[in-house]
């Protein structure tokens, strides 16, 4: 299997194995207090685009250079900007275009954006270097 693919799946099931923790025990209540009346059902076909292009981005714009450039510093930065920027653009566009959307559950979604994706990149990163590489 291409390194490629083994990056994916790996950060594929690392990244949603914390956000489903994330979702399912810890965030539930918090967006039932902040935004209940915006919650509906929810749809599986966009979770599934997101997960897919998320996990994309982290291998092309994360690991792939660290990886190539052999720097856990890069990969510190690198994804805690990518966590960053990405969840920024959903809850800024909210902040900014939806009444009433919560500042509090804002910064709290930025934070978790930032944490969730450098943790799952030092743990693919580190993966990769010690078993998939044999190091």
């Amino acid at each position: 299997m291409s390194q490629f693919l083994r990056l994916f799946f790996a950060t594929a099931l690392i990244f949603l194995f914390f956000d489903l923790i994330w979702l399912t025990f810890i965030s539930k209540r918090m967006y039932q207090n902040f935004i209940s009346h915006l919650l509906g059902d929810t749809r599986l076909a966009p979770a599934v685009i997101f997960y897919l292009l998320y996990t994309l981005g982290m291998v092309v714009f994360i690991l792939l250079p660290s990886i190539e450039k052999q720097s856990a510093g890069y990969l510190l930065f690198a994804a805690a900007l990518f966590g960053l920027i990405c969840y920024a653009t959903y809850d800024l566009t909210n902040l900014a275009t939806l009444k009433g959307w919560p500042v509090g559950m804002t910064l709290i979604d930025l934070a978790w954006g930032v944490f969730v994706t450098t943790l799952t990149a030092i743990i693919v990163y580190f993966f990769n270097l010690i078993i998939l590489s044999g190091g």
